[in-house]
């Protein structure tokens, strides 16, 4: 669903609907916290998502929207409200953990000091005792030793629980890691993701003294057909788009969904000669394919990308490389659409 507003907020309506989002959440004396106003961005924008329909629920019970029954909503619907929650939950897991093997190292501890005072007390008192009274010692003994083993026992079998239960949240914790870095629609990297990757593969290249090839893709018409055939054929397009880049994504290459209908693809390590090769394989495939509409079966005609390749040059930021990336994408664009073209070259391949 994030996706669908972010998409909505890059489109030239974006003033005017965050004006009537605030109108709407004055008007029912809603607080504008952040939560608050992008859920109620949802219900002014995005009238057919759940959201929406659970803040009219709210409205016609004629109960107050407040801060609590927004973050009740948001923890259900909103992405980074559930992870952040997660997050938490499992930080409260692995302290409660934590305190429990504490507890039972100290209280096996504590048994060990006990049981080495026996034993130096019994060799001192062992000394010119009778028979009677050294096998009294040694029941003593003996009782101490098996307390010392049941407390181990206990400590071990707590110890083999905890190791089970740090599996299992470094796991749950790798997942929400997985879903932090995640375009919920299209699976690829999301732009954060994408920015440290960026980052980490330029400051490679740097230090190795190699290269990155990067490569911008951008949807052609795409507001045109999502005001036409409605949000979800636009959600749908931007999957099938999605999965042909991401096919391409092979070896250390990093596909990532950049914005609303723009997609990027790191090549760390290839020439921009290599990187224009893949990115024209996506292009042909894409644009040689009829999409029909999954509700209605109808055919949704041909989708085309235009790109932008761009390659590292010497003192290149990633800013810098994303810049000439993005003018080879514009440039594509204003010659025709449906085309790769090089940065800094004239070098372009059009469809037929």
């Amino acid at each position: 669903m994030a996706t669908e507003i972010d998409i909505i907020m890059r489109g030239p309506m974006a003033f005017e609907w965050a004006r009537k989002t605030l109108e709407a959440m004055e008007a029912n004396s809603v607080w504008p916290t952040a939560v608050n106003y992008e859920l109620w961005m949802y219900y002014v924008a995005a009238k057919d998502s759940r959201i929406a329909a659970e803040i009219e629920q709210v409205l016609k019970s004629g109960a107050q929207f407040t801060e609590q029954v927004g973050e009740e909503i948001a923890s259900r619907h909103l992405p980074s409200a559930r992870l952040n929650g997660e997050i938490l939950d499992a930080g409260k897991n692995l302290s409660a953990e934590l305190n429990t093997v504490t507890r039972a190292i100290e209280t096996a501890r504590e048994t060990s000091e006990a049981f080495g005072q026996q034993l130096a007390s019994a060799s001192v008192t062992l000394e010119d005792k009778d028979a009677g009274d050294v096998r009294s010692i040694v029941e003593t003994l003996s009782a101490a030793t098996r307390k010392v083993r049941e407390e181990n026992q206990v400590l071990e079998s707590q110890l083999a629980d905890t190791t089970g239960e740090l599996s299992r949240l470094r796991e749950h914790l790798e997942q929400v890691r997985r879903d932090a870095s995640t375009d919920a629609l299209t699976m690829l990297f999301n732009r954060k993701a994408f920015d440290e990757a960026l980052e980490t593969a330029c400051r490679d290249a740097a230090e190795q003294r190699g290269i990155v090839s990067l490569a911008v893709i951008d949807i052609d018409h795409f507001k045109i057909f999502n005001d036409t055939w409605g949000h979800q054929t636009g959600d749908q397009v931007i999957r099938y788009v999605a999965s042909v880049i991401g096919r391409m994504a092979e070896g250390a290459r990093i596909a990532a969904r950049y914005g609303g209908e723009e997609f990027a693809l790191i090549f760390p390590g290839e020439d921009r000669d290599a990187a224009f090769s893949v990115i024209e394989r996506a292009r042909v495939e894409i644009s040689t394919r009829i999409l029909k509409r999954r509700s209605t079966n109808e055919q949704l005609g041909a989708i085309t990308i235009s790109s932008g390749v761009a390659e590292t040059m010497h003192g290149d930021q990633p800013v810098t490389l994303i810049e000439r990336a993005d003018g080879a994408l514009y440039a594509s664009k204003r010659n025709g659409r449906n085309r790769t073209t090089l940065a800094d070259k004239n070098s372009a391949s059009q469809g037929a």
